[in-house]
């Protein structure tokens, strides 16, 4: 159970205005989103930075996808995986990507930008600090906003993965 209530935004008229917004980039108020209307300034916030990351960058949709999962399968937030497992299907990430990624290095689904990707999403949640070889390594393919994406990727969805197992939402 989550440690903090659900606001029903139904409820609540003063956040008709932010609930109808979470619903138009959405599609539903999420019990992750009806956790952060705790606070509505967080939760408007939250909004805007992971609609950009997830929807306004350059970056291939399947990469996208695969760094969330990723993230979410190394800090443990299983509710993120679930939640983002339909959401690669659909930019193209195979079964056999989504099965070989919790040990990705081992499998042959994988080409070798998608691996720097991985590592490079690997390193930052992991150790926080990327290695000068892997950032060497995604720079050979990656511009700089591609990179920037990737960055602030991987961060926000460290993010997200430490707010849902903090707060035990999707228990």
């Amino acid at each position: 159970m989550a440690r903090l209530p659900n606001i029903d935004p139904t409820k609540h008229p003063e956040l008709a205005e932010l609930a109808a917004q979470i619903g138009k980039e959405r599609g539903r108020v999420s019990q992750l989103y009806g956790t952060l209307l705790n606070s509505p300034p967080v939760a408007a916030g939250w909004l805007h930075l992971l609609t950009a990351v997830r929807q306004h960058t350059k970056l291939k949709g399947s990469w996208r996808e695969l760094v969330i999962l990723r993230v979410a399968l190394v800090n443990g937030a299983d509710y993120e995986y679930r939640s983002h497992v339909p959401h690669a299907l659909q930019e193209g990430v195979t079964q056999a990507q989504i099965d070989g990624l919790p040990q990705w290095e081992l499998s042959d689904a994988f080409d070798k930008q998608t691996r720097a990707v991985l590592a490079y999403s690997d390193a930052m949640t992991r150790e926080i600090k990327v290695p000068d070889a892997l950032f060497a390594a995604i720079r050979e393919f990656l511009d700089d906003r591609e990179i920037m994406d990737l960055t602030a990727l991987v961060g926000s969805y460290n993010l997200v993965s430490r707010v849902l197992i903090a707060l035990q939402i999707g228990h």
